[in-house]
């Protein structure tokens, strides 16, 4: 029971909320505390780690000396001091590195991450319906993209998905826009590439990004939506990001609020991703002006900033569903900040005063959550990919 528990949900240690162990757990408990605390401090010395960790000094030089041989950090430049010796500072391993894909219905991203979440080169993809001939082609530049590491030590591959992954096998079970069915992605990649694959929803990998490169503390509530092609969720309660039985928690975009409306790629109707997704502000700018020619979603960004009136009520609309879609979620969930993540965050300043005035309507009681843009979704999608092979590497 506790190996499944534990497969459901993912961790992070917040430094605001930590009590160290004294039990046979301590020496795990405070390797993560230190590097946490050299994550989010870094560079930093072993003199402020103890006094920070409230660990000591002798505890702490073990620790280090751990991570290093572990390859999770390195000692960098000396710190200039007043008087005495030096101190040497640690920071993370730059040349620790994660291969990252990033995949959408119609294209792929492949990167190289380093630890501290840094592009280190990028690679665009195109993708079809056929799953094996997509993953070859994905393949054939994560290969070229690993020949050309030099000095690097490659951890892994993480992937972000436009759909939900049974955590227990990482197998891809639901994916509507993708329409990948029964294919082991995992497994062939890893077949390929030889090296360990981890699978994630794109909302989870967005949110773990989040979470493990902007040094957020303090806060264990929050949900992450991203519009895009479809709506995802991703939920962060009680310190974990929440995966469900069998991966399938915070499909948000599949819950029908209008059983009368548009056919979803899911099957059913009237799902607040036929409403509220940039799919559907492209069908409302087209029901206004059906002449125009089909647009992108760019496209349609623009012919609004440029002051066609149709395009910018098609925005107008897609804003206020994805508000009335938030409504459900505050309801149910009650986050202390709800993280917007998607194409829509590039016209942030067309969407924001609509969706805070809806959720600050639909308040009962206390203060609305934050509402925060995640403005290049894309880039927080492929280092949540990375974080995926960091964090269970650690």
């Amino acid at each position: 029971m506790k190996k499944r528990q534990r497969a459901r949900e993912i961790r992070r240690v917040d430094l605001s909320d930590v009590e160290l162990a004294s039990s046979g757990t301590a020496r795990r408990i405070n390797r993560d505390i230190v590097l946490e605390l050299i994550r989010t401090r870094q560079p930093i010395s072993r003199a402020e780690l103890a006094r920070q960790s409230g660990l000591q000094r002798s505890t702490v030089s073990q620790i280090i000396e751990q991570l290093r041989a572990e390859k999770w950090v390195c000692e960098g430049y000396t710190a200039v001091s007043q008087r005495g010796r030096r101190p040497t500072l640690i920071g993370l391993n730059e040349r620790l590195v994660a291969l990252a894909v990033d995949v959408h219905p119609r294209q792929a991203t492949v990167a190289m991450v380093d630890l501290n979440g840094k592009l280190m080169s990028r690679s665009m993809v195109p993708l079809s319906r056929d799953a094996g001939a997509s993953t070859d082609a994905i393949l054939k530049v994560l290969s070229h993209m690993k020949a050309e590491l030099k000095g690097m030590s490659v951890e892994g591959i993480g992937v972000s998905l436009p759909g939900r992954v049974d955590p227990h096998t990482d197998r891809l079970i639901f994916a509507p826009n993708l329409r990948w069915r029964d294919f082991d992605l995992k497994s062939v990649i890893e077949k390929r590439m030889k090296l360990p694959v981890h699978l994630a929803n794109a909302a989870i990998a967005c949110l773990l990004a989040q979470l493990t490169f902007h040094h957020v503390e303090g806060n264990a509530d929050a949900v992450l939506i991203t519009a895009s092609e479809g709506i995802g969720a991703a939920i962060f309660a009680n310190g974990s990001i929440i995966t469900g039985h069998d991966g399938m928690a915070g499909e948000l975009g599949h819950i029908s609020i209008d059983p009368q409306g548009p056919e979803c790629a899911c099957g059913q109707r009237g799902c607040w991703e036929v409403f509220a997704s940039c799919r559907a502000a492209l069908r409302y700018f087209k029901e206004l002006q059906p002449q125009h020619r089909p647009l992108t979603f760019p496209e349609l960004l623009s012919l609004a900033e440029a002051g066609n009136t149709h395009a910018g009520a098609a925005l107008a609309r897609q804003a206020r569903e994805i508000g009335a879609g938030l409504r459900l979620i505050v309801a149910a969930l009650s986050p202390q900040i709800v993280y917007v993540a998607g194409e829509v965050t590039s016209a942030w300043h067309r969407y924001r005063p609509t969706i805070e005035k809806t959720v600050k309507s639909i308040t009962i009681a206390g203060t609305p959550p934050t509402i925060v843009p995640i403005p290049d979704g894309d880039l927080a999608r492929l280092r949540g990919a990375a974080a995926l092979v960091f964090q269970r590497r650690a």
